[in-house]
C-alpha cells in the first residue's frame, strides 16, 4: 500500500497510539508499548496485527539469549570435572584413589571427568597387575576445549546472542547443553519497527498535528438518531478491506468425537449403553472373572489399589460362596475373601457387564459401555496409565461365535474399516477366544484390535446367567491411532493446537 492511497483518517485510535510510542528509526519491544500507550496487551496486538496487514509495522524476530547456569558459572570459576582432573594428575594423584582423596572431584564427577579428557586426548590410561589403573597426561592436557572457550565467552559476556556464534561454537553449544544446569536458552521479547511506509505516515501526522481522530465516532447510536446530531456528526471511516481475524471456535476432542461415533454405531446394531464406577472391588475386577488370587495382573506394579480401603459388602452371599467354590474347584487353594474386598481402580470395564448380568439376569440383551480403564504401567509410544475402552456382551439363546465376529465386522464397517479378519487366540476368562485383525494401509500390514470369545462356565455360571455370553472389548485410543495416522498414543493428549484444528469432523 504506497502512501498517495492511504487515507491516515482511516486509522483506528489504538493505531494512531502505537504509532505515536514508536521511534522513527528504533525498534521497540511490546513491554515498552504498553507503557507508553497505557493500552492493554490485547489491544496492543489487535493494532499491531492491523498495521501489520497494512504493511506500517514489521517484527524483528526474537533473539535467542545464551547464559551461564549454575553449573556453567561453577565450572568457569574452578574449572570443568575433566580440567580438574587434570589439575589432580598434574600434582601427581594418577590413581583414582589418590585423585578422590586429593578432593578436586567428587565421586559422581570422576567418570564424566575421565571420559571428556581423554576424548580431548588430555590424558592416557594405563592398566597393570601391579600397579592397576594409572592417568598419564598428554602435551595436549595443557591446551583449553573448545568446552571451555565457549564457557568463558559467556561468563564474560553476561548474555551471548545464539545468532552471533560460529558453526563451530553452535556445535559445541549442542553438547554444553547436554550437561544439566551449564547453559540457560531464552528468547527476548518480539520487537516492533517502523517499515518505510509507516515512517512517512508517522511524518504525516506529526507533521498535520493531527488529533482529529480522537473525535470521531466510530457508531451510530439511537441518541444521534432522536436528537438529530447524525447530520453533524464525522464518523471514523471504516476499512471494508481490512483483514478479519480467522475465527477459530471451540470444538470437541478428535478422541471424543471417535468415542461419540463409537457409542452411535453400537446404538445402531441394537445395543444399549451402561454406566459403572471407575472404583471398584477386587471381587468384581478380578474374582468374578475367574482370575487367581495369585494373579500377576493383580500385583501392585499392574493395578492400582486404594490404600488401606476395602469394602464391607461385595454381593449376595450366594453369590460370594459361588464364585468362592469356582476358585476352589478351579484353581485348587482356598478363596481369600480379604484380598477380594480391596479397592482398586479398573484395570477394565468388564466389572461393569458383570454386575449387569448379576443384577438383572436377563435371557436376552445386548449391551455395551464405555469408560477409562487405569493399568499401573510404564507409559510409552503405545500405552498409558490411563485410557478408555469400549467394551459389550450379548447374550441369548441359539447365539454362536459367528454371531460374535458379525458383529464386530459390522461395528468396524460402520466406523470406516472394511479388512477384518480374525485369530484364535487366548483369554483367561473366555473360551473359545478370539483376536479382531484390520489391516493398515499405512503400514501394510495386520494390527491387532479387539479381543473378543465366549464367557467360560466359571464366569458366568456363579451369577446365575443360563445362556452363553458373547464379550469384547479393547483399547479406543488404538483405533483413534490409526484413524489418525498417529505413531504415538501420547500426541491425543499433547493438546496441540494445530492438529486439533486441522483434524476434520467427518474422517
Amino acid at each position: 500500500m504506497e502512501k498517495s492511497q492511504f487515507n491516515t483518517e482511516e486509522l483506528h485510535p489504538i493505531e494512531t497510539k502505537i504509532l505515536d510510542a514508536i521511534d522513527t528509526f528504533t525498534e521497540i519491544p511490546l513491554t515498552s508499548l504498553i507503557e507508553k500507550t497505557n493500552l492493554t496487551i490485547d489491544q496492543i496486538r489487535r493494532g499491531l496485527q492491523w498495521l501489520k496487514f497494512k504493511n506500517i509495522i514489521e517484527y524483528s524476530k526474537p533473539s535467542t539469549l545464551l547464559t551461564l547456569d549454575s553449573s556453567g558459572k561453577s565450572s568457569v570459576e574452578h574449572g570443568l570435572p575433566e580440567r580438574r582432573l587434570v589439575t589432580a594428575i598434574n600434582e601427581g594423584n594418577t590413581t583414582i584413589t589418590k585423585i578422590l582423596e586429593n578432593k578436586r572431584l567428587m565421586q559422581s564427577e570422576i567418570n564424566i571427568a575421565i571420559s571428556k579428557a581423554r576424548s580431548n586426548k588430555w590424558i592416557e590410561l594405563t592398566n597393570t597387575e601391579k600397579t592397576g589403573l594409572t592417568f598419564k597426561l598428554t602435551g595436549k592436557s595443557k591446551v583449553e576445549s573448545e568446552e571451555e572457550l565457549l564457557l568463558k565467552k559467556i561468563f564474560l559476556e553476561k548474555t551471548v546472542k545464539e545468532a552471533d556464534l560460529s558453526n563451530s561454537e553452535l556445535a559445541i553449544l549442542k553438547v554444553l547443553l547436554k550437561r544439566p544446569k551449564f547453559i540457560t536458552i531464552k528468547k527476548d521479547e518480539e520487537n516492533v519497527s517502523l517499515t518505510d511506509l509507516g515512517k512517512s505516515i508517522k511524518d504525516e501526522l506529526l507533521t498535520k498535528k493531527e488529533t482529529q481522530n480522537e473525535n470521531l465516532v466510530t457508531s451510530l447510536v439511537s441518541e444521534h438518531l432522536v436528537s438529530g446530531k447524525w447530520k453533524n456528526i464525522k464518523f471514523r471511516p471504516i476499512d471494508l478491506e481490512a483483514e478479519v481475524t480467522m475465527a477459530a471456535p471451540g470444538r470437541t476432542h478428535p478422541l471424543t468425537d471417535l468415542i461419540n461415533e463409537i457409542r452411535e454405531a453400537f446404538t445402531s446394531l441394537g445395543f444399549v449403553e451402561i454406566e459403572g464406577d471407575y472404583i471398584q472391588s477386587a471381587f468384581w475386577n478380578f474374582d468374578a472373572l475367574f482370575t487367581p488370587q495369585d494373579h500377576a495382573a493383580r500385583e501392585m506394579q499392574d493395578t492400582f489399589y486404594l490404600t488401606d480401603k476395602i469394602i464391607l459388602k461385595l454381593a449376595n452371599n450366594k453369590l460370594v460362596r459361588n464364585i468362592a467354590n469356582v476358585h476352589l474347584e478351579g484353581w485348587k487353594y482356598s478363596w481369600d475373601i480379604k484380598k477380594a474386598k480391596k479397592l482398586v481402580l479398573r484395570t477394565h470395564t468388564t466389572p461393569v457387564t458383570l454386575k449387569y448380568l448379576a443384577e438383572t439376569k436377563p435371557d436376552e440383551a445386548r449391551i455395551f459401555t464405555i469408560g477409562r480403564v487405569f493399568r499401573n504401567e510404564k507409559v510409552s509410544y503405545k500405552h498409558l496409565v490411563e485410557f478408555n475402552q469400549i467394551e459389550g456382551i450379548v447374550t441369548g439363546k441359539n447365539i454362536t461365535l459367528r454371531d460374535l465376529m458379525g458383529i464386530q465386522t459390522e461395528f468396524y464397517k460402520k466406523i470406516g474399516i472394511k479388512k477384518i479378519k480374525f485369530w484364535p487366540t487366548y483369554f483367561p476368562y473366555t473360551e473359545p477366544s478370539l483376536q479382531s485383525m484390520i489391516y493398515n494401509d499405512d503400514l501394510k500390514k495386520w494390527i491387532e484390535l479387539f479381543g473378543m470369545g465366549i464367557f467360560r462356565p466359571e464366569v458366568v455360571e456363579p451369577l446365575g446367567i443360563r445362556n452363553l455370553v458373547l464379550a469384547w472389548g479393547g483399547g479406543i485410543e488404538r483405533i483413534a491411532m490409526l484413524k489418525y495416522r498417529l505413531s504415538d498414543v501420547r500426541e491425543l493428549y499433547a493438546n496441540k493446537i494445530g492438529w486439533l484444528r486441522s483434524l476434520s469432523k467427518c474422517q
